[in-house]
């Protein structure tokens, strides 16, 4: 909870890490314990607007290359968050739903960093672009059903980075410079990450589906209208896609929806 209460980026990462060293020590609540300060805790920037305000810059300018580095860190600071409160938001659930989420936790802190510390090579820090706050919007929208959670935020939104990353990459190694490839480097260990993050998002959805008696393909047709979550689009990384443990079944649900 001192975690995900954190209001400073590097207080965050910090507690979020030594979280996760001493999970395997700590009891799991049976109830969670009360908030005791907003959930989550961030600082007062990047100033949040509508994804439609969020400026659009060439990355093969210094200047777009910072402000997609800061993107790219806002999602992961954001996926710290989410993982957080994974971990602390449900009751009910075995303990090793609660310690994948802590290593999730760890490893997008680990992920912020890296990206926080290139942003400083290049004169620029968390908080000096504006950013949007779809990630969470969907966290707070199923709040209350783990089983949407887990469908909607690493199945949905957090997989859309597996289709991305590689278009990204593509545009930065056409630029060339010393920290646009620094920069494929470091997406490299996010995609290798994510993969790993996104099957713990399908292993649990998996789960959950099996206790409550429900098919997964088509629970998660009915969770995507119910929740009004984004259509996601082509292309579609399929390679990374079955590395995080989605059946052919749910890759064609997805190639259905496209229209």
């Amino acid at each position: 909870m001192q975690a995900l209460c954190a209001v400073s980026p590097q207080d965050k990462v910090a507690l979020a890490q030594a979280l996760f060293r001493e999970a395997a020590g700590l009891p799991v609540e049976s109830e969670r314990p009360a908030a005791a300060a907003p959930v989550p805790g961030r600082p007062d920037r990047p100033l949040l607007v509508h994804p439609a305000r969020v400026p659009r810059r060439s990355p093969t300018r210094p200047e777009g290359l910072a402000a997609l580095l800061h993107a790219i860190a806002h999602i992961e600071f954001n996926a710290i968050n989410l993982a957080l409160d994974a971990a602390w938001r449900f009751d009910g659930m075995p303990r090793e739903f609660h310690l994948d989420w802590l290593r999730v936790a760890a490893e997008e802190a680990f992920h912020f960093t890296l990206l926080a510390e290139h942003l400083a090579s290049l004169g620029h820090a968390y908080g000096d672009f504006a950013a949007h706050d779809n990630l969470w919007q969907m966290c707070e929208k199923t709040a209350d059903d783990v089983v949407a959670r887990m469908a909607l935020v690493p199945r949905t939104l957090e997989a859309r980075g597996l289709d991305a990353t590689p278009q990204i990459q593509s545009k930065l190694r056409q630029a060339r410079t010393p920290a646009a490839l620094r920069s494929v480097e470091i997406l490299d260990v996010i995609l290798r990450d994510e993969v790993g993050h996104v099957a713990v998002g399908n292993h649990w959805y998996r789960w959950l589906c099996a206790r409550e008696g429900l098919e997964p393909v088509a629970h998660y047709g009915a969770l995507v209208e119910r929740y009004a979550a984004p259509r996601l689009m082509p292309p579609f990384n399929d390679g990374a896609r079955r590395k995080a443990g989605f059946s052919e079944d749910e890759l064609a649900w997805l190639r259905a929806q496209v229209p």
